[in-house]
């Protein structure tokens, strides 16, 4: 881990540093693993969590209490973070107008609670 200083999130600075492998930034209350990547332009926060070889990059952006492991890539100018629908959780990845929520993609205007039926 390189040296720790503040950055800015977009919420005011908090303390953070530059991921070992690929240089992203990464606040400190967030866990990244040494094997995963956060590219130069990739930003990890929160109480987000990268790791096994997953990898973040481009001006990707992993936050909330996101979970991004196993082979996983977040690219573009995507974002990652939990929401919760009808008490399940799902994870949410929006890139441009497209939303991809569990396995669904949507465009924003299909998101909406009867496109996810319940689940037991």
């Amino acid at each position: 881990m390189s040296e720790k200083t503040q950055f800015d999130f977009g919420y005011g600075l908090v303390d953070a540093h530059q991921h070992s492998n690929g240089g992203g930034w990464v606040a400190d209350t967030a866990t990244v693993s040494e094997t995963a990547y956060v590219g130069p332009s990739a930003r990890v926060y929160d109480k987000a969590r990268v790791y096994d070889n997953a990898s973040v990059y481009d001006n990707a952006r992993v936050y909330g209490e996101a979970r991004v492991y196993n082979n996983a890539l977040v690219c573009d100018e995507a974002s990652c973070s939990p929401i919760f629908l009808s008490g399940f959780e799902f994870y949410i990845t929006v890139i441009d107008s497209k939303v991809q929520v569990g396995c669904k993609t949507l465009d924003d205007s299909q998101l909406n609670p009867e496109s996810f039926p319940e689940e037991y």
